[in-house]
């Protein structure tokens, strides 16, 4: 056997390169889906970040002014 397929029907064939091409087009919407996820949890970490800062600069300028 050299591994080639029987010569038959081209249904299977077209069917399989289908599921093949939409396996990989899931696979590519859901990675981009969980960088999106990932790339939001990154914004929101750093607007707590500045908020944090920003809320601790007016308490030293509060304590500065008394």
């Amino acid at each position: 056997m050299t591994g080639e397929e029987v010569a038959g029907p081209a249904g299977p064939k077209v069917l399989r390169l289908l599921s093949f091409v939409g396996a990989g087009f899931i696979c590519t919407v859901a990675i981009n889906k969980w960088r999106e996820l990932e790339r939001k949890a990154i914004l929101r970490e750093q607007q707590r970040e500045q908020l944090a800062e920003s809320s601790s600069d007016v308490v030293a300028v509060h304590k500065a002014i008394k």
